[in-house]
């Protein structure tokens, strides 16, 4: 079964490290996912810029809203995601608590629902 491991931290955190810092945790990023890749875990997943670089949309009447940033004010923003093939959510969660940045923040861990094949419109 497919789980998404959505990742959150603290941005401000992040920008404290040093140089050296950064580059030891993406490099810990980096050999976890070839450690999942090579168990078969691994599906898919993106680091994300910060929360700077986002926009939020919401489409009201038809109309569509554009605003700068993350929608809600929270105390941790959404860096990035894994998408896992684990057996079940225990297993998701096990593999999501050797995600580095658990180390910092949260990861959320949520099955994918899968949607329903296209309508094709044809009743045969």
């Amino acid at each position: 079964m497919k789980y998404a491991a959505l990742v959150y931290y603290q941005e401000r955190l992040i920008q404290a490290m040093n140089e050296q810092e950064w580059h030891d945790l993406n490099q810990e990023c980096l050999a976890g996912v070839e450690r999942l890749t090579d168990q078969g875990h691994f599906l898919a997943g993106q680091a994300l810029q910060p929360v700077e670089r986002a926009a939020s949309v919401r489409v009201r009447d038809g109309e569509v809203l554009i605003s700068d940033g993350p929608f809600a004010e929270t105390k941790e923003q959404l860096a990035g995601f894994y998408l896992l093939d684990a057996r079940d959510l225990n297993e998701a969660v096990q593999l999501a608590s050797r995600i580095p940045p658990a180390r910092f923040g949260t990861i959320e861990v949520r099955p994918v629902r899968e949607l329903p094949p296209r309508d094709t419109g044809d009743p045969s």
